[in-house]
Formats: structure tokens, C-alpha cells, sequence
């Protein structure tokens, strides 16, 4: 998969200072206010926002922060703003709204790289669900079976026609990325495959990456992915992790696998269409060009060079 950011062009340490209240990512969480545990999601409508609440205005595909990048509250935003529930950041309530007039408000629109490139991961998660919520909503107002107007479903992230009872759950498009490493000659470190794609970050050294296809396992779509875009055959892909990816799009989830060449000899071919470059990399000595370290691609690098190293 390539595009002006695949999910190729970037994976995970949290960078930044903190403007919110934020978490350990991937810990244990609890829900409620007041309640610790770092971002949890949510679609809790029952509790109006209060004034110290987080607040995630969206605009096309930015985020309103205030001008020092701090995360806003709903006191900050006018009275009467249309709020729609996201979850809890270490138990703070937080909330996302399409605000009229964006052009009004003052602050800082940014775009979810540059928030996600200072911020702890679990805010980052936070402003990717705020994008993703926002933009399913103005989406999915209309049921596509007979064309009225659907609710909500209380509690749930999901709308429902009161015409034809059409179920329409916040769906979520998976993509794959994989760390292909081979054997390197006698006496030196393993290498890893990296590759540059044809458009978005061109000058980026990436991970293989592409969507799943309905009907098709994730550990499928790596080898049909590899096999496709550098002509490689592998062992069987080991998981490693995942991330909302909001750069793709407003509903993609990353999940990243790591493989071996299954012919340690075999040298990639690109395909010519998505790709431009596919080299061996020795893992110490990886290029300077690579993924920027909120992303799933990075993370996946970095782990494998460490790996290595023990």
C-alpha cells in the first residue's frame, strides 16, 4: 500500500512533552471520570462535558490545540458546540466536535503528524479517534439501504436506521507492514529489507506495507504483500504490535509483523508501480532516511536492530 502517507512512510516510542494528562500506552485501563488508566475509548453520551473535559475540535483533517499546543477544553470552545463523546485520557472525559466557523477560533490547526510527532502516544491515540469519529460521522448520516436519516445507538460508536433496522457499526480498514530481515555474510549482523515507494515520502527507507483484502488472513496479506512488491518468499510471519494509523486515513489500523527470507540468497525486484528501491540493509549500519519514531514502521526498526544486537 502506498499513498501520500502509507502506513510504509512511518512506527513506536513516545515523543514529546506532555500537553494533556496522559498514560502508559497499551496499559490496563478503566473507564469514568476521574478514573486512571491512560486513553480509553468511548461512546458514552449519558454525562453531558463538563468545562475541564478535554476537547478535540476537528476540521477536515486537523486539529484544533491551543497555540502552545496544549490540548483544549470544552470551556475554551462556545456554548452550544455539538459535542461527541471519544473516551477518557487518564480518566479525564474527552470530547470531539466539527465546530461551524472554524476560522474563528483561535489556536492552532494542525495536522495529526505534527500533533502525534510531539505528543505521548496515548493523546496521539486520542487525536487520531477524534479524526476518525468526526469524519464517520458526516460520513454515515445517511442509510445506504433506504436512504433516511440514522440515530445513534446509545453507548456504542455505531448508527442505526429507524426505517429498515440497518446496523451500521464505525468500521475500520487493516493494513500490514513487516520487518523481512535475511542472514548477513560470515561474520556480520543480519540484514533488514527496506524499501522507498513511489509517491508520498519518496526519500523515506520503509517496511513493505499494504491493506488486507476481504476474506484474507493478516499473515496472508504479508506474503501476498512481499510476494507482490519485492518477489520474496517467507518464513512464517511472527505479530508484534499494532497502531491506529490517522496519516493513511481516518480509519486505518496498522499491524506489524516480523519475517525471515525464506531464501537467505534471494535479492528483492520492485514492482515498478508502488515501489522505486528495495535494498538489504545491515542492521548496523541502517540509512538516516527512516520512518519518524511515532509510527509503527519505526518502532518495528528499531526493535529488530536491538534485537540484533543481544
Amino acid at each position: 500500500m502506498t499513498g501520500p502517507a502509507g502506513p510504509g512512510a512511518a512506527a513506536p516510542t513516545p515523543a514529546g512533552t506532555a500537553a494533556a494528562p496522559t498514560g502508559a500506552a497499551g496499559g490496563h485501563a478503566t473507564s469514568g471520570r476521574g478514573r486512571p488508566g491512560g486513553f480509553v475509548p468511548g461512546a458514552d453520551r449519558s454525562v453531558a462535558p463538563a468545562p475541564t473535559d478535554l476537547a478535540l475540535p476537528v476540521a477536515g483533517r486537523k486539529l484544533l490545540t491551543g497555540a502552545d499546543g496544549t490540548v483544549l477544553r470544552v470551556a475554551d470552545l462556545p456554548a452550544g458546540t455539538a459535542w461527541v463523546p471519544l473516551g477518557t485520557l487518564d480518566g479525564v472525559p474527552a470530547w470531539a466536535a466539527e465546530p461551524t466557523g472554524p476560522e474563528e477560533l483561535t489556536g492552532r490547526w494542525r495536522g495529526w503528524a505534527s500533533l502525534a510527532a510531539e505528543a505521548p502516544e496515548p493523546l496521539a491515540t486520542l487525536a487520531g479517534r477524534a479524526l476518525t469519529v468526526v469524519d464517520w460521522r458526516r460520513t454515515h448520516r445517511w442509510c445506504g439501504a433506504c436512504r433516511a436519516e440514522l440515530a445513534d445507538v446509545p453507548g456504542e460508536s455505531a448508527r442505526r436506521c429507524p426505517d429498515c433496522d440497518l446496523y451500521v457499526p464505525m468500521r475500520f480498514s487493516a493494513a500490514v507492514l513487516v520487518a523481512v530481515t535475511r542472514p548477513g555474510p560470515v561474520d556480520r549482523p543480519d540484514e533488514l529489507l527496506l524499501v522507498r515507494h513511489s509517491s508520498g515520502p519518496t526519500g523515506l527507507w520503509a517496511l513493505v506495507a499494504g491493506f488486507v483484502e476481504a476474506g484474507e488472513t493478516l499473515e496472508a496479506a504479508v506474503h501476498r504483500e512481499v510476494g507482490e512488491e519485492v518477489g520474496l518468499e517467507l518464513t512464517e510471519p511472527a505479530y508484534f504490535g499494532s497502531q491506529p494509523w490517522a496519516l493513511s486515513g481516518p480509519s486505518v489500523l496498522l499491524a506489524g509483523f516480523t519475517a525471515t527470507a525464506a531464501d537467505p540468497t534471494a535479492e528483492p525486484v520492485v514492482d515498478g508501480r508502488e515501489l522505486t528501491q528495495a535494498r538489504w540493509f545491515p542492521l548496523d549500519r541502517l540509512p538516516a532516511e527512516l520512518p519518524p519514531a511515532y509510527s509503527i514502521s519505526r518502532w518495528l526498526i528499531d526493535a529488530t536492530a536491538t534485537a540484533a544486537r543481544r
